[in-house]
């Protein structure tokens, strides 16, 4: 005979003879789901498996014995008051969602996903910088740093000059701007920072752009000079005028 889970719906066969025609308690094996095949329901079950066996000899001795017990369940169901039925364990709503590798938690499928996607992440490191600008630290402290600007400044040197012929003391910086994007960027004016020897910001002063435009792997030197710097100065800072200013200890 063919019994069907009631609650994943798999399907299972067994002899109705093993069965009894008392009925008995089986279990899913697939989902662990328990339910009661009824006397009727062995009943049916045997008599598909007498159609299903119609070409072989019949069994005079279990023919009857099953017509007896046939006779019984209809004499039983034909009663006002049927035998109560044994209680129907619930039936339990199956889990939808996630349905990925058995044995896979989907929080180390997410883990599996980033860690595939990160390659990606770092190709396109730089859009996203641009979207999320926290970022930047992050590839920065794995040693993939991200140039949004597309222009790297090289080779900077400050020195000074001492007054003399009656000219004030001068702090001169220069250095190079290249041009680093496959594309034509715009250049922004720069700004210096005069540190003193607790890294505290004591004096700023700007650098003008050496051109307004940087081409690819072009090539600009920018210079600028403070007169009169401050004594207490100790060290240098520089970065473009538009970014975020930095911060001493």
């Amino acid at each position: 005979m063919l019994i069907v889970c009631p609650s994943c719906a798999s399907e299972y066969r067994l002899e109705a003879g093993k069965v009894g025609m008392d009925g008995r308690s089986v279990r899913c094996a697939a989902c662990r789901e328990t339910w009661f095949l009824t006397p009727a329901d062995v009943l049916a079950g045997h008599e598909a498996e007498l159609a299903e066996k119609g070409e072989a000899e019949p069994d005079p001795v279990a023919d009857a014995a099953w017509q007896e017990a046939s006779a019984t369940v209809r004499a039983a169901s034909d009663t006002s008051e049927p035998p109560p039925a044994r209680r129907r364990a619930p039936v339990r709503p199956t889990r939808r969602g996630w349905r990925g590798i058995p044995g896979l938690s989907p929080s180390l499928a997410v883990g599996l996903t980033l860690l595939a996607a990160l390659p990606l992440l770092c190709l396109a490191r730089t859009s996203v910088v641009r979207v999320v600008p926290q970022s930047a630290a992050l590839f920065a402290r794995v040693g993939l740093p991200v140039n949004v600007r597309g222009i790297e400044i090289h080779d900077v040197v400050a020195f000074s000059t001492p007054a003399e012929d009656g000219r004030p003391a001068e702090l001169v910086i220069e250095g190079d701007l290249v041009g680093i994007a496959r594309t034509d960027v715009p250049v922004s004016a720069l700004s210096v920072e005069i540190r003193d020897a607790g890294g505290r910001v004591i004096r700023t002063f700007p650098v003008a752009a050496p051109r307004a435009v940087l081409g690819t792997a072009e090539t600009a030197r920018f210079r600028g000079s403070l007169t009169s710097p401050p004594a207490s100065g100790r060290a240098v800072v520089l970065r473009f005028a538009d970014a975020e200013p930095s911060r001493g200890p």
